[in-house]
């Protein structure tokens, strides 16, 4: 089943999980809202510079499920990256006038902090180089 809003979130999730993250944020309104762990973030600006860092990481991902009606979509992924080879997420969009308007993100970060302080502990001890991130 298709509805204009998840026809939407469909193409922008499609773009970001493949990497082109230029071509995801056309789905994305410029004074877009969007709710995430680090915070509240305001206008495609800061959309770009929240998902510049996890889009670049990106291993692999697998699409869970999707629903929506005209308005509202929910997407449910798995992900993998070079810091942690399983991050779960979904994402709640309202889509107005054809972009996402309103996004709540919902994710553990803690899989994330720990992968980023063990890479930390293994650079300051001297014994190995960590991975890029």
């Amino acid at each position: 089943m298709s509805s204009a809003a998840l026809d939407v979130a469909l193409a922008y999730h499609r773009a970001w999980a493949g990497g082109d993250l230029d071509a995801a944020l056309e789905y994305i309104a410029v004074d877009v809202v969007c709710e995430a762990p680090p915070g509240r973030l305001e206008g495609v600006d800061a959309y770009r510079a929240f998902m510049e860092p996890y889009v670049s990481q990106l291993l692999g991902v697998t699409l869970l499920g999707a629903f929506g009606d005209d308005s509202t979509a929910v997407v449910m992924y798995d992900s993998a990256t070079r810091l942690v080879a399983q991050a779960p997420g979904a994402e709640c969009v309202t889509v107005v006038d054809g972009r996402i308007a309103h996004s709540w993100f919902v994710f553990d970060r803690l899989p994330f902090q720990a992968a980023r302080a063990a890479q930390a502990a293994v650079v300051g001890s001297g014994d190995a180089e960590a991975p890029a991130s």
